[in-house]
């Protein structure tokens, strides 16, 4: 009973850590686009409604596939998005001295991180987690052991950033392949999800009672995520495109 009472003061504390930490740095930078500050709030606060909402009782939520997978939307999906689309690693840059931003951007440049962030590699602990917490007794150990359901909710969390960070977003990322090889990572990562989902549909995980309706959830709530990923994507291609045609046309109007 202790956890459950302790349990949304812990995660209330850390939301409220992480919005008001980037406020105060962000208020710091001048010129710091309001709209990373909102996407940042937005997030943190996608990460305190899973984890207070559907992810908040351990001994409910837990049990209830359909609740399990909402809090997986918010947190590993939802909440990532936003996090990655409000530039920490930016701020962090410009407004760390400049000897340690110096060091930030040398690890950012490191071979780690170039593997580590590559979409391939990042997808793994993503949507192959998800298959692992799903379709083995991983999903009925997490619900009886709050600790190990800590964990599985952080995984989420941090590898759901990591594969969007390694997909789009503005933050430095020197090692992110071109267009071609996101966009074909996401499309088998979307296809990986969608075949989870039609599994969670049919057969639940091991000790789990049926809920189709879970499967549907993690189908249709998926796609407005996985829509703004390509549209990004999209966009990302799109101004490319422009440059392109905006450096063939300068030599030309000269």
């Amino acid at each position: 009973m202790t956890h459950h009472g302790s349990a949304p003061l812990l995660v209330t504390g850390l939301v409220l850590t992480a919005a008001v930490a980037y406020l105060v740095v962000a208020s710091g930078v001048p010129r710091w686009p309001a709209g990373r500050t909102v996407r940042w709030l937005l997030g943190v606060a996608a990460v305190g409604a899973a984890l207070l909402g559907p992810l908040g009782s351990v001994g409910g939520a837990a049990h209830d596939l359909r609740a399990h997978v909402a809090g997986h939307l918010l947190l590993g999906m939802l909440a990532p998005l936003l996090l990655v689309s409000a530039a920490p690693v930016t701020l962090a840059l410009r407004a760390l001295p400049h000897c340690r931003a110096r060091v930030l951007a040398r690890l950012l440049r490191s071979r780690p991180v170039a593997v580590v962030t590559h979409p391939a590699v990042a997808a793994l602990p993503d949507v192959g987690g998800l298959w692992l917490l799903y379709r083995t007794d991983l999903y009925a150990l997490a619900a009886a052991q709050p600790p190990l359901l800590a964990l599985v909710h952080l995984h989420m969390l941090l590898a759901g950033y990591l594969f969007a960070f390694s997909l789009v977003g503005p933050d430095p990322a020197p090692h992110r392949p071109g267009l071609a090889v996101r966009a074909g990572v996401l499309v088998l990562a979307v296809a990986a999800h969608d075949v989870l989902a039609t599994l969670l549909y049919a057969a639940p995980p091991p000790g789990v009672a049926p809920m189709p309706e879970a499967g549907m959830l993690m189908h249709y709530g998926a796609l407005p995520v996985h829509v703004a990923l390509f549209v990004l994507l999209g966009r990302e291609w799109a101004a490319g495109q422009e440059s392109s045609s905006a450096r063939v046309a300068g030599p030309r109007a000269k």
